[in-house]
């Protein structure tokens, strides 16, 4: 039977398909980092109080990078090149989501609406890594090699989202709230549609690596194609919607440190 927990398991059984995870993972929340910490850098003045919660995000991607790298260390492993149709971050970014790298790259200051852009495009993207950290905290927060790892990366995608709604609140209510909203949409739609095509990706390398039977790989690929039916119909709207957080202030204070793994 096909499951989620089953299909983890496999990847992380094998050297080279965890490998692989793991190099994916660890390049996207690099990536991650360095995007913040170049927003962090460059926002507004009017919005100066919002560059320490930005620079604490950019330092928990940063961690999430180290410890995906650390994973593999710890397996004797070295990261491995992000095949071009697995690289997410890249993929959105071509396609006009969020803040162009030019932009960042850069060192004039950004404006608020820059700043609105950046909170939107954070609010969907970290709904899915919340919800795909949730799901990996469910079967293997007691696992005894990715545990520790898999629960403090969710506790940080928690905190990430939280901070993402309540700043877009802020925003919302200070007369941002159509192109909040335009804005929202636009990513969310662009986003479930990368999301399909990386998946698909991933799960043909993955099949490559660990030798499914076409069958297998078959059944995985409707099921993408489903979830991305279902998202594309009504799920996306769970992207979209702005709610106040019940913990307030999620990201102010220091990064926690990254666990070490001997």
């Amino acid at each position: 039977m096909l499951s989620a927990k089953s299909l983890f398991q496999e990847i992380l059984d094998n050297d080279e398909s965890f490998r692989l995870f793991c190099s994916i993972a660890a390049s996207g929340e690099s990536q991650g980092g360095w995007e913040n910490g170049r927003i962090a850098a460059l926002v507004p003045q009017s919005e100066r109080a919002l560059a320490p919660k930005i620079a604490r995000h950019g330092a928990d991607e940063d961690k999430h990078g180290r410890i995906f790298n650390a994973l593999m260390k710890r397996r004797g492993l070295e990261p491995v090149e992000v095949p071009f149709d697995t690289d997410y971050t890249m993929l959105l970014e071509r396609r006009g989501i969020g803040l162009a790298h030019e932009k960042l790259k850069d060192d004039q200051p950004l404006t608020v609406q820059d700043i609105v852009t950046y909170l939107a495009h954070s609010r969907v993207t970290e709904q899915r890594a919340s919800e795909q950290m949730e799901l990996l905290r469910k079967h293997f927060a007691h696992h005894p090699d990715i545990g520790r790892a898999v629960k403090m990366i969710s506790n940080d995608e928690h905190d990430h989202l939280a901070y993402c709604h309540e700043e877009l609140l802020r925003f919302a209510y200070a007369g941002h709230g159509r192109a909040i909203q335009q804005t929202l949409r636009e990513c969310a739609h662009a986003e479930i549609r990368i999301h399909r095509d990386v998946s698909l990706a991933v799960m043909a390398h993955m099949g490559r690596i660990l030798g499914w039977p076409r069958g297998k790989v078959a059944a995985l690929a409707a099921g993408i194609h489903a979830v991305y039916l279902y998202e594309r119909a009504a799920g996306w709207r769970r992207m979209v919607s702005l709610k106040m957080p019940e913990r307030r202030d999620a990201l102010g204070g220091p990064a926690a440190a990254a666990p070490e793994f001997a």
